[in-house]
């Protein structure tokens, strides 16, 4: 227990200090000092700076999934509901993962390719739930018939993608975010019957 104890306060320290300085600025020495363990506990717990990140990273988007999963098994939506819900829940919660953020970044993502893999599985996770809304509504006559499904859920994927950088890093979140269900509106417009 008191290593699993050890292991949650590394990763609430480093959450902290990675959301305040970033990877780049962050030591695995600050972090072991202001947990209060030793430099060895940090790498008993995680192989390096990079495991660790990784590791919140990750967590953050567990989250993201958790609540956007609740939007898909949503029984009660529609199709066109669902698709509002979910891009709009996505980027409220991306708003805050300040971790996920950090990865957006050019040089952080032209040098550290550790989080490829994480991306990777996200965005395929996010083709998979996206195509059960798109597929709810073709079956419940909303949509009209997809031709090719894979393209268009890659489109979706980049246009959310797209928003990412402009939105988070440089700070447009909240100027546009009011515009989000109209955005949506377009988008499941054009899938409309």
């Amino acid at each position: 227990m008191a290593s699993e104890d050890t292991r949650d306060k590394i990763l609430s320290v480093a959450n902290k200090l990675f959301s305040r300085f970033g990877f780049h600025k962050t030591s695995m020495d600050e972090i072991a000092k202001i947990a209060r363990k030793a430099k060895g506990s940090l790498y008993y717990h995680f192989a390096s700076k990079e495991d660790l990140f990784t590791e919140i990273v990750n967590k953050e988007i567990v989250s993201l999934k958790n609540q956007l999963s609740t939007i898909v098994e949503n029984t009660d939506l529609s199709a066109s509901g669902k698709m509002k819900k979910y891009f709009i829940k996505r980027m409220e919660v991306l708003n805050e993962a300040a971790n996920y953020h950090e990865t957006l970044k050019a040089d952080f993502f032209e040098h550290f390719d550790f989080i490829d893999d994480i991306r990777t599985e996200l965005d395929n996770w996010e083709k998979e739930n996206l195509r059960k809304i798109i597929q709810q509504g073709v079956d419940a006559n909303e949509f009209t018939a997809i031709q090719d499904m894979n393209v268009l859920l890659d489109m979706f994927i980049m246009v959310l993608k797209g928003l990412e950088i402009p939105f988070f890093l440089q700070g447009k979140y909240n100027k546009y975010s009011p515009y989000f269900e109209g955005l949506m509106g377009i988008l499941t417009k054009g899938l409309s019957v």
